[in-house]
């Protein structure tokens, strides 16, 4: 089993990839096999309703959203980790985010999602649920923790001092890797949710 995390901190080595950390620990611990990438520095635009991906089955801005979706495709579950900006995630994240949902034609039922943020004090609530849109729009499951998946601290570094912070890190491994392992096995056993033709509508009509 595979789980794609992507850090969307411009700082390396930041309390974000702490965060991560903890959960790459326990993944290891699970026979789980991890890809991280950093994207927060680099100069990743937003989607430009271009259309273009309908045509190509990925991104015309070819950067690291399509390296991601290479992964991601293959994934049993993604983590979203951002620190807070203003009370949300960082700019680079989401629209990195934006275009590897939007682009990307491959079913994500039953991909299990996880969003981690990171804050020197408030935001984290309001980060959080941005971050979980993505999941629950694809048919994604949310894995849950023993508290709201947040760590706290400004400088590098002061997220280790974060005991309860670190923990909810590992819980949420734990139970990421105990939902993707079950879901392995209900799909071996009943197959995937039968799905409907989607009924597209808008509220006008």
């Amino acid at each position: 089993m595979k789980v794609l995390l992507v850090n969307g901190s411009p700082r390396k080595n930041g309390n974000t990839a702490l965060a991560l950390r903890e959960m790459e620990q326990v993944f290891a611990a699970e026979g789980i096999e991890t890809v991280t990438m950093q994207i927060g520095a680099e100069a990743i635009r937003g989607c430009v309703a271009c259309g273009g991906c309908g045509k190509k089955g990925q991104c015309v801005f070819d950067d690291s959203v399509n390296k991601a979706a290479a992964v991601f495709k293959e994934a049993d579950g993604l983590v979203l980790a951002s620190p807070v900006y203003y009370a949300g995630p960082n700019a680079t994240l989401t629209a990195f985010a934006d275009r590897l949902f939007f682009s990307t034609p491959f079913d994500k039922t039953m991909k299990v999602g996880a969003a981690v943020v990171c804050a020197r004090r408030g935001g984290t609530s309001a980060s959080f649920d941005r971050l979980n849109k993505y999941f629950t729009i694809s048919g994604m499951p949310v894995a849950s923790s023993q508290y709201w998946n947040s760590v706290h601290g400004r400088e590098k570094g002061e997220a280790a001092e974060d005991a309860e912070g670190l923990q909810t890190m590992r819980t949420l491994a734990r139970n990421m890797a105990f939902l993707m392992k079950s879901i392995q096995l209900g799909k071996e056993a009943f197959g995937l949710p039968e799905k409907e033709e989607h009924a597209w509508t808008h509220f006008i009509r």
